[in-house]
């Protein structure tokens, strides 16, 4: 009886002791996270920047990846320094993400040239098939694949708004620097559509600060000018410096984002690109959950939006025509 009382003890607790640690077992075992890589071709500081990536979370974690807690985000910024891009990559790849999101169309060059296997998610590049990342869009066939920013009638579109504007236009600088976005690709489509508008392009690329004051100020001296701002992260970095040459020149400027215009410029057409950001989140999703990026269709901006600055119009001397601004999703007056 003595006996039997005492082994009963012993059983509980010893199983009032495993329990105790049952708790500190499981306690121990944090989660393992998932690990993502962001390249981005601007600088961290940059507000749009900070608004395309807080773009990025919502989409992210409406899909269940919450940073610190579902997945780990490394991020690098290149801040418009081309110089940077392979660099910056090679780091990346050595954190061991299992997706990677790039931004602009040389930052994914930089990364593909880096590696073959990993799958990429782009954005904000133009010319995917031309610049060798996918065999087709409905068929990337590789290891990239993301969202499409401009297709090539853009251009067009651009230099007849500036034409509309500026009816006496004869003359078009299309800026941008060459070595941050794609700048033949524009340039050709700028050239196809230039002739039935009238409009001789002045191919005017970049490298810093004192070329873009030259070249507006070339621009300005020869009379009827005006500004084709490309897509480019030169042109973010620099944009401040930029509208204020513009209005210093008293030169009619189409640019490719609405920030452009909410900062002074005169006007813009493109695409919203927190939107591209939260579009890109749904293929991290899908390759995270095993999707292979060959097999994943590049997608096309399906919306399109224009916003004019009438503050600067006038001050430009120029009147909006009725068109454009029936047209306009925003006007700023």
């Amino acid at each position: 009886m003595q006996f039997d009382q005492l082994k009963r003890r012993e059983f509980i607790t010893l199983l009032g002791g495993a329990a105790v640690g049952w708790p500190l077992a499981a306690h121990s075992q944090q989660p393992v996270l998932r690990r993502f890589g962001v390249l981005m071709a601007v600088a961290a500081d940059d507000p749009e920047a900070k608004a395309e990536l807080a773009g990025l979370h919502a989409g992210l974690a409406r899909l269940g990846w919450i940073e610190g807690s579902t997945i780990h985000i490394d991020y690098r910024f290149a801040a418009s320094n081309p110089d940077r891009f392979p660099l910056l990559a090679k780091e990346l790849l050595a954190l061991n993400p299992e997706v990677i999101l790039t931004q602009s169309t040389e930052v994914t060059a930089a990364l593909q040239q880096a590696t073959r296997s990993i799958p990429i998610i782009f954005v904000q590049v133009s010319d995917p098939i031309g610049s060798g990342f996918v065999a087709s869009l409905p068929r990337p066939g590789g290891n990239l694949t993301g969202v499409i920013h401009y297709e090539p009638g853009i251009t067009g579109k651009w230099l007849a708004m500036l034409k509309e504007i500026a009816p006496s236009l004869a003359r078009v600088a299309v800026l941008a620097n060459p070595k941050t976005t794609p700048y033949e690709y524009f340039l050709r489509n700028a050239a196809a559509a230039a002739p039935p508008l009238a409009i001789e392009l002045i191919p005017t690329p970049v490298d810093n600060v004192a070329e873009l004051e030259q070249s507006i100020s070339g621009i300005a001296r020869q009379g009827n000018g005006g500004l084709l701002v490309l897509p480019d992260s030169f042109n973010i970095a620099h944009r401040d410096r930029l509208i204020a040459l513009a209005a210093e020149y008293r030169l009619p400027a189409v640019y490719a984002w609405r920030y452009f215009v909410m900062d002074g410029g005169l006007m813009s057409y493109g695409i919203n690109v927190v939107d591209l950001f939260q579009q890109s989140a749904s293929y991290v999703d899908r390759i995270l959950r095993g999707a292979k990026p060959a097999e994943l269709p590049v997608q096309v901006p399906t919306r399109y939006e224009t916003v004019v600055n009438l503050k600067t119009a006038k001050a430009l001397g120029l009147a909006v025509p009725p068109g454009l601004l029936v047209a306009a999703d925003e006007v700023i007056e």
